[in-house]
């Protein structure tokens, strides 16, 4: 069985029999055989069904927020993700058009020369539990309206997700076989990728999940995207906001209880505002409510798995111990319970020799340290396995631009964090992984290109 421990009460939440090898391969050659049919329809239709579809998902919300806070520890007073479920899907529909039109080379009388693009076939999305409806229609959304097949497998946080994704693209009208959900097991998911059961794959999650992936593909030239580990930076400037700044990246460093892929994990702020800037943080952190997700009033939820809260809790308590100071009193939050509810905090004095500033942490605690230049928050932020964002704070955007092109990540953010814009692309480097979600990039892995060479006079 496959289940779902709720972060709430530690009971189990839901489960699912995880498919059989052989079930699972009838249920994606019944993908494999709708896929033509799907394809061969009008890009409209297809874009009509996966607009409709996304209104079935929005439909089910009432039901879908309390969902997730008893499967992943949200807050219900943040109201799901619909509204960046729809924004995503919305951009994707409103640029199918143009991102998937032939390049046409020549058409003239004695040639037909262009560039098609056609769907690779069944695309696999493999979607991780902090944010399970918008990662997952990154891709899901874009694969069903190129003309593919998709099979969700979703994280055993979220388990019912890919179920509420499925019935509601269905309700609205796309075949069962075009969009299903399958509960496997890493082993089984590992054999069908290896047999060449995908014409893609997609995966969000751990940098050890992606090795896994990369492993079982080798080989079969199966196309991967990988979307993995974080330790997302945000400098502040001496001619920063101060107030936007710390309010922004705070919260970027704590929404969700820091189970965000491009959350605020270190922070860099110049000398001159170093104080001030920390001196905000702190009376925002210490606003908090951590408690009952369930609870209107709560700010902040558990994390949605007690022994991710024991890696966040071992790396602050490393960090002490080597010199760091921690700002947050724990008087604030008794609710701490030493498992899943984990009290949000705040370190300085750390270094780069400590654990937190290094490794990714993905839970409620940011460290904060103090540059002298542009150089050195330069070096510190490249300091780093990872690269998918990072965060600029400055009135000026040639500044930023500059100092944006000496830093290793996939995007670069100015005045802003922690936000997914669809219409550009998502991407990382180093460890975080490799390939291009969203934007009209993220329809070229969903697809390939097919070169047409038609010779129209031969005499």
């Amino acid at each position: 069985m496959i289940q779902c421990i709720s972060p709430i009460d530690g009971s189990i939440h839901a489960e699912r029999p995880a498919a059989p090898r052989a079930d699972a391969e009838q249920a994606i050659e019944r993908a494999r055989a709708a896929q033509r049919d799907w394809a061969a329809r009008p890009l409209e239709e297809r874009v009509r069904l996966v607009r409709a579809g996304v209104e079935e998902l929005g439909a089910m919300n009432e039901a879908i927020v309390p969902e997730l806070a008893w499967m992943m520890g949200r807050p219900v007073r943040y109201g799901g993700e619909f509204g960046g479920v729809k924004e995503r899907a919305d951009y994707m529909a409103d640029i199918a058009a143009d991102a998937l039109a032939p390049q046409v080379i020549e058409e003239s009388a004695a040639f037909s020369r262009r560039i098609e693009r056609e769907p690779v076939g069944v695309v696999l999305v493999i979607a991780p539990w902090n944010y399970p409806y918008m990662t997952a229609i990154n891709t899901v959304a874009p694969a069903l309206i190129a003309g593919n097949a998709v099979v969700l497998k979703h994280a055993s946080q979220t388990l019912l997700v890919g179920e509420r994704m499925v019935e509601a693209f269905t309700r609205a009208g796309v075949p069962a076989e075009i969009f299903q959900t399958l509960f496997l097991d890493h082993g089984t998911t590992a054999e069908l990728i290896a047999a060449k059961r995908f014409g893609f794959v997609n995966f969000t999650g751990s940098v050890a999940g992606g090795r896994a992936i990369e492993r079982a593909a080798a080989g079969t030239f199966t196309g991967v995207g990988l979307e993995l580990g974080g330790k997302d930076p945000g400098y502040v400037m001496e001619d920063a906001d101060l107030e936007t700044a710390a309010a922004v990246l705070i919260d970027g460093a704590m929404f969700n209880s820091g189970q965000c892929c491009c959350g605020i994990e270190r922070i860099y702020v110049a000398e001159p505002l170093f104080d001030a800037f920390v001196e905000k943080a702190v009376a925002i952190v210490d606003g908090y409510r951590l408690g009952d997700p369930l609870d209107e009033a709560t700010t902040i939820g558990p994390m949605a798995h007690k022994r991710f809260a024991a890696e966040v809790r071992a790396q602050a308590e490393e960090a002490v111990a080597a010199g760091a100071r921690p700002l947050i009193d724990p008087k604030r939050f008794p609710e701490d319970d030493g498992g899943a509810y984990l009290m949000p905090q705040i370190l300085v004095d750390v270094t780069h020799d400590m654990r937190v500033m290094r490794d990714e942490s993905f839970g409620p605690v940011v460290g904060i340290m103090k540059v002298s230049d542009d150089a050195e928050a330069l070096r510190l932020m490249n300091d780093s396995d990872f690269g998918l964002t990072a965060s600029l704070w400055t009135g000026d955007v040639e500044r930023a631009a500059a100092l944006g092109r000496g830093i290793e990540t996939g995007t670069v953010f100015m005045n802003r964090a922690d936000y997914l814009d669809p219409g550009l692309c998502w991407t990382g480097c180093k460890a975080t992984g490799r390939g291009a979600a969203l934007s009209s990039l993220g329809y070229q892995s969903l697809t390939r290109p097919k070169s047409y060479h038609l010779r129209k006079k031969t005499g």
